[in-house]
């Protein structure tokens, strides 16, 4: 499926609401995803009007979960697996962003070994870079029961 406008974010996400910190899933490619993610108030990652670092955090290992998810389901049609955080290094926080502003975060896939991605990750708000990592993300066989 290349029309990512069409997928249901919910539908390739283990994540539910209100933990959910990606709106759309832009681009997919085996090398690059992005997603996009409008600041809910409402959700457990908000703080006095703005995007806590834990969700950056959890922003970018969605994204990695957004591309998991779209593998599992539109390419080797399988159930959505859970996957962990396995490290985190190199974090960059460069500013919180503020309830109703659009994140698009990109991942770039650097390395996959067995159920391990080490992946590039950037934040963006506009033009504006606000955050960047490197993460490894494990997956598991688990399937996710609530799809």
């Amino acid at each position: 499926m290349n029309n990512f406008e069409e997928i249901d974010i919910l539908g390739i996400l283990p994540q539910r609401l209100p933990f959910v910190t990606v709106d759309k899933l832009l681009h997919f490619d085996f090398e690059v995803t992005r997603t996009s993610y409008a600041v809910k108030a409402d959700t457990v990652f908000c703080d006095d009007g703005r995007f806590t670092e834990s969700g950056l955090i959890e922003n970018i290992a969605q994204t990695c979960a957004a591309r998991i998810g779209y593998i599992n389901k539109y390419i080797n049609h399988k159930e959505i697996t859970l996957g962990f955080i396995g490290a985190i290094r190199n974090l960059e926080i460069l500013r919180l962003p503020q309830t109703g502003e659009l994140l698009t975060t990109q991942i770039i896939a650097i390395k996959e070994v067995f159920q391990m991605t080490l992946v590039n990750a950037t934040v963006t708000a506009g033009e504006e870079l606000i955050a960047s990592c490197e993460m490894k993300i494990a997956t598991t066989e688990i399937m996710n029961n609530e799809q």
